[in-house]
């Protein structure tokens, strides 16, 4: 009976826990990753940010086109990230949720990921807010004192040595024709520079990718 007991317990006990678990999943915690994606067929202006990234992630169905990390406080939500409304900020969740609204105030599609428990989010935290006030990164070039969203989040995730949680990977700016977006064009010969094709970098749809994220079911609308 007392063996019994204690497989009845253990049950118990792992049901409690995975109901937690469960919980937990449907709430936005301190360290979510929350990234924005539009549809691939939503046709957006061919001069935007927006409409370049998209076109460079070459995705069929959902283009993620930024990131943002969320710091879950008693009353507020707040976003970090770097976007060129707000460069590198801490803002409301509702302020990020009113800039990214498509056409006829149409919400894009927001996916939560988050990093096992082992990982240092509120370090990641702190650390993000130390970026807080440089400028959006228009050149995409790494250490140059301003940050773009995907940027941000890998500066912002270390390790316990220092090192980056998310690894750079060679930047495509090309369209699925191989030719770079108008934006792209203009952009770079405005900064009087060469599009950074191939160099290293990061982008949210790779990031999105990483084996150390799992999705979470998050409703942050």
């Amino acid at each position: 009976m007392k063996f019994l007991a204690s497989i009845l317990a253990a049950a118990a006990l792992l049901v409690a826990c995975n109901s937690k678990k469960v919980a937990d999943d449907n709430k936005l915690r301190t360290g979510d990753l929350i990234f924005i994606g539009i549809p691939a067929s939503y046709t957006l202006d061919s001069t935007s940010i927006a409409d370049a990234i998209s076109d460079a992630t070459g995705n069929d169905t959902l283009n993620l086109i930024h990131v943002a990390i969320a710091e879950v406080e008693a009353d507020t939500t707040w976003i970090i990230d770097a976007t060129i409304k707000y460069n590198t900020d801490r803002h409301p969740l509702d302020s990020m949720l009113q800039q990214f609204k498509l056409r006829g105030g149409v919400d894009p599609t927001y996916i939560v990921k988050r990093l096992p428990d082992s990982c240092d989010v509120n370090a990641a935290i702190e650390r993000a807010k130390t970026f807080c006030g440089q400028p959006y990164d228009m050149a995409f070039t790494a250490d140059n004192g301003a940050m773009y969203c995907s940027e941000l989040v890998q500066n912002s995730f270390l390790d316990s040595k220092g090192n980056r949680l998310f690894q750079s990977q060679p930047m495509n700016f090309k369209n699925k024709d191989g030719e770079f977006p108008t934006y792209w064009v203009q952009l770079f010969e405005l900064l009087g520079s060469p599009i950074p094709q191939d160099m290293p970098g990061t982008n949210p749809q790779d990031m999105s990718t990483s084996p150390l994220l799992r999705t979470v079911n998050v409703d942050i609308l």
